[in-house]
């Protein structure tokens, strides 16, 4: 019978997306990458995407050559994944703080202008995540393993055995410890929650139109859509 079950590394920009598809490589794990972006100073093992996920909403001819593999892609395009997959999701999550720290440092490098304030965009991301994790809970063919980036980088073994429970399959845990290189957890941030405690949003708050729009802004500004 053909594979139709495809994994996908996901999460907002920063969050530790690409260190998980490092770490899979190198495990043994087969991967999907044109390296297209290559790697620089925000990321100095490299991007691990694929150019034409970002197309997703006008083409998914692309997705067969995923099936049995692992392929990178931000969260706010989970929606648009076809229903006639399976999908097994591992979502990449980190302190809010660190991830805006890090996304500033990101595009403050690629010259961006006019950054919208922290306070904005964390309250917009904070409804973006429980927005997602709620709709995620609800598709029949999708399953979640949630990873905790700061427990990647602290305990990594333990972590590593969570993934391989959840793929069922056989990595090298050793080789993906050896590629998890605690000296690039920069933006530390002593906020330990993951959207934002100040000002979380209500049960059942949705995004608006125009909330949406600021969300795939920056996240086109940061090379995701």
């Amino acid at each position: 019978m053909e594979c139709k079950e495809i994994i996908i590394v996901s999460g907002l920009p920063r969050s530790g997306t690409s260190m998980m598809m490092n770490m899979l490589k190198a495990g043994g794990f087969p991967i999907l990458t044109d390296e297209l972006r290559q790697a620089d100073e925000d990321n100095p093992y490299g991007y691990y995407e694929l150019e034409d996920v970002k197309r997703i909403k006008e083409d998914i001819s692309w997705l067969p050559q995923a099936t049995g593999k692992a392929v990178k892609m931000v969260s706010a395009l989970l929606y648009d994944l076809p229903g006639e997959y399976e999908y097994k999701i591992i979502f990449m999550q980190r302190p809010m703080k660190e991830i805006l720290a890090s996304q500033r440092k990101m595009l403050e490098r690629m010259g961006k202008k006019d950054i919208p304030p922290d306070e904005e965009i964390e309250y917009l991301y904070a409804k973006h995540l429980k927005e997602i994790m709620d709709w995620l809970e609800d598709q029949p063919n999708m399953k979640v393993l949630y990873m905790k980036y700061n427990d990647l980088i602290a305990s990594p073994g333990k972590e590593i055995n969570k993934i391989r429970d959840f793929l069922g399959h056989h990595m090298d845990a050793d080789k993906m410890i050896s590629v998890v290189d605690p000296s690039l957890y920069r933006n530390r941030s002593d906020d330990t929650a993951i959207a934002g405690a100040e000002e979380s949003p209500s049960e059942g708050e949705s995004l608006d139109d125009e909330e949406r729009q600021k969300i795939e802004d920056r996240l086109r500004s940061l090379g995701y859509m």
